[in-house]
């Protein structure tokens, strides 16, 4: 077997293949998104292993089921307990996520004759959800938004699908001089006791490309809503926690997981600012927010 060990936000995993012939590609030709988070094999414990062979699928009982963007994601457990995520895209079958209980090792079961396209996607969706699923209980959080870095600080986007996070970030980029992007579509938080809140690159960015191994403290976090106007204002308590939640990724229907997000997602929301922005895709937009929450 063919092994390899990466690390982000300071959460190192390893993913070992089975030799196989029917694979279409060399495995790791597919993985170039996780290049920049490479480490040398070493005795350091992984937060978790995952292993993937070519195999048929296992049966399982379906609890509950995600479909987003043409992507669907059956979760379940097999008759023995193990968790399971079984995806899909365009309602095709590309893989299987088996987990043990504690999420420290996982299977990914890929159907012969899966193209090199959908493989990767496999591949990408299923180290998401594991390295997701694995880092709950260590204040880890794994965001769906854009991040920019600015001042030596990065500024989180977050918003439902279509809100215009990406073009927001954009934005920053073209009138917010020294903006920089961390990434456009799945950084990972990290909420340490002596540093706070540390946002970090990740291997996954969605449509854009930006795989960097970075990190920066969180100067605060923005909820996008679109509108006929700009507007800017704080939230707190409450309202701040219920902000971000929609954006961490995770298996809130496992008491264990759900424990672990909300012990991170508490500390995020009680020591990082959060803002509401209502906004136009526009200039003013860009500028109001980063005057506001970087206190310019």
């Amino acid at each position: 077997m063919a092994c390899k060990s990466y690390c982000v936000a300071e959460n190192r995993f390893a993913v070992t293949v089975a030799e196989d012939p029917s694979w279409p590609v060399d495995f790791f030709s597919l993985m170039v998104n996780y290049e920049p988070f490479e480490v040398p094999a070493s005795d350091a414990p992984c937060v978790f292993t995952m292993t993937a062979q070519v195999s048929a699928p296992l049966s399982y009982v379906e609890e509950v089921r995600q479909d987003e963007e043409d992507q669907q994601i059956y979760c379940g457990r097999t008759d023995s307990g193990e968790p399971v995520f079984d995806f899909y895209l365009h309602h095709v079958a590309v893989g299987m996520l088996v987990c043990s209980l504690d999420y420290k090792s996982a299977r990914l079961l890929v159907p012969q004759g899966l193209s090199a396209s959908l493989l990767k996607f496999a591949v990408n969706n299923a180290l998401m959800v594991l390295y997701a699923l694995a880092t709950a209980n260590t204040a880890t959080l794994l965001f769906h938004a854009a991040v920019v870095e600015y001042g030596g600080k990065g500024y989180l986007f977050l918003g439902k699908s279509g809100t215009g996070k990406s073009t927001h970030a954009r934005l920053w980029l073209k009138y917010n001089e020294g903006s920089e992007l961390l990434n456009d579509d799945n950084p990972v938080v990290r909420f340490y006791s002596d540093r706070g809140a540390v946002v970090y690159g990740s291997p996954w960015s969605g449509k854009t490309p930006c795989y960097k191994n970075r990190e920066a403290p969180v100067g605060g976090i923005v909820l996008l809503s679109q509108a006929p106007f700009n507007k800017i204002s704080r939230l707190r308590g409450v309202q701040a926690y219920a902000a971000i939640i929609s954006s961490i990724s995770g298996k809130r229907w496992d008491r264990n997981i759900a424990d672990g997000l909300h012990q991170g997602e508490n500390a995020l929301a009680s020591h990082v600012p959060v803002w509401y922005l209502e906004c136009l895709p526009d200039e003013e937009a860009a500028k109001i927010c980063r005057e506001v929450v970087t206190g310019a």
